[in-house]
């Protein structure tokens, strides 16, 4: 492979830019502090070589914007980009990107990367793969397990279907006064947590759940499926019967926040569908610590509608490192892929980024285990994850389904109007002829 046979001289003197996002909160920055030594490793390991970081400061949406137009020319073309699995196909689709197969083929240690992981590397209309995955989040159930005593329910709680979870939040309605007993995110103001957190994590445990949103074998966006309707009717359950918080409260631009620094530590919300970040919220260097989440809080995996298939199902997200289509030196970006994504860097990288592993061998490593209690949890529930459809229209269908979901959340549409609105909505988008009715 061209990548390793570098040291011998071919890549002396070369120079490789690398770039990434850094958050507009300045004060993060686990990234830099991350990739500044492996840097230093790296060129001391292949001599005559140097690896130029380039953090691009931006909101996540402007970073997008702003890679785009950098791999527009190969005058500002990057060598090594780190990208959104969410925007690589979009990104494959603008002829950014350079299709990485010839270096995986005889890339050893791919075949330790998890399989959902790297099908989200893959564009759709090629089969080629784009990008090395180096981390990913999942989707579960966390409830309280004080909240969960004073309603009588025992723990640890795993519920079998979605009956279970509505439940288990009827039973805290009923015996535990003053507390939210189940948040789904819904609306257009929670973006995407609404989308993903809270209706994919239904509508992809519904029976036709690979091709719940997106037909990969006729490439089309499917409409009318009764899945859809199915994972919109829980949501309008939920708050038609005030197992949730006020549609008034979970409509604001800031609940998300509230969940996490509020509403959960402060012990006022039972059950929350959410994300294997939460810890984020209350370690000691967080916006809220919390010591006594670790005791406190209890975590199940979200089960598939009436528990078929494997029982469970999460969402996944994350970022992957690209090499662009107009790299100048693309065999030194690889070689510098492959140093960052050994077993020992990634582990390090997850530990200290606390993010799941996508290498099933790190996975299982103690040192990445201990670095947060619950990421055995989480990581166990890569191989029943899934990932958004990662196409330019996606944008699109996400905000059709928030808008959905307010709908039946304020009761202004019934479940089938709703519905009916998003197939009309989603055609007027994508086209018709670019949609497939849904399984029934």
């Amino acid at each position: 492979m061209s990548g390793c046979g570098s040291d011998s001289g071919g890549s002396s003197g070369k120079t490789i830019k690398v770039v990434y996002q850094q958050q507009l909160n300045n004060s993060n920055k686990v990234q830099a502090g991350f990739l500044g030594p492996m840097v230093d490793q790296f060129e001391k390991a292949n001599p005559g070589t140097t690896v130029k970081l380039v953090p691009v400061t931006a909101s996540e949406n402007d970073y997008y914007t702003k890679i785009q137009l950098m791999m527009r020319s190969p005058a500002t073309a990057p060598d090594l980009v780190y990208e959104d699995t969410a925007t690589i196909n979009s990104d494959v689709a603008g002829g950014y990107l350079k299709p990485l197969d010839t270096y995986l083929n005889t890339w050893q240690d791919w075949a330790s990367f998890a399989a959902p992981a790297k099908a989200a590397m893959k564009y759709a209309a090629d089969g080629k793969t784009y990008g090395v995955p180096d981390n990913t989040d999942t989707r579960g159930i966390w409830y309280n397990k004080q909240l969960f005593a004073q309603a009588g329910i025992a723990v640890p709680w795993q519920p079998k279907t979605w009956d279970d979870v509505l439940t288990a939040a009827r039973t805290v309605k009923a015996k535990v006064p003053g507390v939210a007993p189940l948040n789904v995110y819904t609306g257009v103001a929670g973006g995407e947590a609404s989308s993903m957190q809270g209706f994919e994590m239904l509508l992809y445990g519904t029976p036709a759940a690979n091709d719940s949103l997106y037909d990969t074998k006729q490439q089309k966006w499917v409409v009318g499926s009764k899945g859809f309707k199915d994972a919109l009717n829980f949501v309008h359950t939920v708050f038609s019967e005030g197992l949730g918080p006020s549609a008034q409260q979970a409509l604001g631009a800031n609940f998300q926040a509230a969940v996490g620094t509020e509403m959960i530590p402060q012990g006022k919300l039972a059950i929350d569908i959410d994300g294997s970040w939460m810890p984020n919220n209350w370690i000691r260097t967080g916006p809220e610590p919390w010591p006594q989440w670790e005791t406190t809080m209890g975590m199940a995996a979200m089960p598939t509608q009436s528990g078929q298939g494997s029982g469970k199902v999460s969402m996944s997200g994350g970022w992957a490192w690209s090499i662009p289509a107009k790299a100048k030196s693309p065999d030194l970006a690889w070689k510098f892929i492959q140093f960052l994504e050994t077993k020992a860097n990634s582990a390090q990288w997850n530990s200290v980024n606390a993010t799941i592993a996508v290498r099933t061998d790190v996975a299982t490593d103690p040192a990445y285990l201990k670095a947060l209690p619950t990421n055995e949890f989480f990581s166990a529930l890569v191989p029943d994850t899934f990932y958004r459809p990662g196409l330019p229209a996606y944008t699109q269908v996400s905000s059709s389904i928030q808008k959905a979901m307010e709908a039946v959340t304020t009761g202004q549409a019934s479940v089938d109007k709703a519905a009916g609105t998003f197939d009309s909505d989603v055609k007027t988008a994508v086209g018709a002829d670019k949609t497939v009715q849904g399984a029934q």
